[in-house]
């Protein structure tokens, strides 16, 4: 078993051509411009959007242990005391309480990724394993890998590649592409901006590299934090000296996300960022190229 929070069909920008993505729950990084805020914690949750409810107070009367309440501001949960059962969410007529996330098993997992098998063979994609931070999820993201191997899916996996080298190796094994996530070279800026120093994932990729691992490197450009030209340029010479130097997706910031944290009652880490303007961005691709990498500008 493990927790998942979507799970996104036809996806075009999560690896090569046609694919089903799988999100997991959890993740060692607290970027402060994540997309996914859902993502972040592994436990599951329930939360309470305030502009869907309509006050009948249904859910007040089914819940086993008392932990909703009508308040002055609408509904309040005793996190203390709820027991995650989703009674609420299953009577509210409004879809005013909705879970973040589910528990599932492989078989449910594969279930959902053999529906879209023949897209993926006329189009030469596959399924995409996401998050959150699948490698959170060791045991549970191996077996899909290796089901799905058999199965005959191309198989990628998205990750901030935080974390034990070991686990990193033994899952490059059983997928065909690692998405790698390269969000600034200085450690301690990384540390600043995510919570943890970089050393590790950098030296994952260059293991990867150093035994023709095939990934991609992601680098998501946020003005103020990562896009400036000294980091684009130490990113470029570590990746350029690289055995076999990977290709680049630069990912221009948006603040699409920014409702997501309102949804979820949490403050927007990233609000004073703003996305870099066109002309930065073709600058700092051809920065990139200029050292020798092949750099596409999007997913």
């Amino acid at each position: 078993m493990g927790s998942v929070f979507a799970i996104k069909k036809y996806a075009i920008h999560d690896g090569p051509n046609i694919r089903l993505t799988v999100f997991f729950k959890g993740c060692p990084l607290s970027c402060w411009w994540c997309h996914n805020p859902e993502g972040l914690e592994k436990e599951l949750s329930v939360i309470w959007v305030k502009d869907k409810c309509i006050g009948c107070g249904q859910c007040l009367t089914v819940c086993p242990t008392g932990s909703l309440s009508m308040v002055s501001t609408g509904i309040l949960r005793d996190t203390a005391t709820c027991q995650q059962c989703r009674d609420c969410v299953s009577i509210c007529p409004a879809l005013a309480h909705e879970a973040v996330g589910w528990e599932a098993s492989v078989q449910e997992i594969l279930s959902e990724i053999e529906k879209d098998i023949p897209f993926y063979d006329e189009s030469n994609g596959g399924v995409t394993f996401s998050g959150g931070e699948p490698l959170m999820q060791p045991e549970f993201l191996l077996e899909l890998l290796r089901e799905c191997g058999r199965l005959g899916v191309h198989r990628v996996v998205d990750t901030s590649a935080h974390a034990k080298t070991e686990l990193v190796l033994q899952v490059a094994e059983h997928c065909e592409l690692f998405l790698i996530d390269l969000k600034h070279m200085d450690p301690e800026k990384h540390r600043l901006y995510t919570g943890v120093r970089n050393e590790l994932i950098l030296k994952n990729i260059k293991t990867l590299a150093e035994k023709s691992v095939p990934f991609r490197i992601r680098i998501p450009l946020i003005e103020g934090v990562n896009s400036d030209a000294e980091n684009l340029r130490l990113s470029a010479e570590f990746l350029a000296g690289l055995p076999c130097p990977p290709s680049v997706d630069l990912l221009p910031y948006h603040t699409i996300a920014e409702s997501k944290y309102r949804k979820l009652n949490r403050d927007y880490p990233a609000v004073q960022f703003q996305p870099v303007a066109r002309k930065k961005i073709a600058a700092q691709a051809k920065l990139l190229t200029t050292l020798g990498l092949d750099v596409r500008i999007g997913g």
